[in-house]
């Protein structure tokens, strides 16, 4: 039996205008703060392609409490306890 894992397979129905919505929103823009539902990402690109395309903009991203929270910004990120 093979095992395939989530992160190796393409999502089925994937949007990338619904991606591209996220990052053309104000705060995105001007390097403030978008959050988006885990689900919803899941559901809509998949969680490969969202990590991928953050990355690829030199953004950061957090997962907490069910929600990506992304930092619009490639700044230099400390994070404090």
């Amino acid at each position: 039996m093979q095992i395939v894992h989530a992160a190796t397979v393409r999502h089925p129905n994937a949007n990338p205008s619904w991606c591209a919505r996220i990052f053309d929103a104000k705060a995105a823009r001007t390097g403030g703060i978008v959050r988006r539902a885990v689900r919803d990402v899941e559901r809509e690109i998949g969680r490969p392609a969202f990590v991928a395309e953050v990355s690829r903009r030199g953004f950061h991203l957090i997962e907490c409490g069910g929600q990506f929270i992304i930092i619009c910004n490639a700044g230099k990120m400390v994070v404090h306890t």
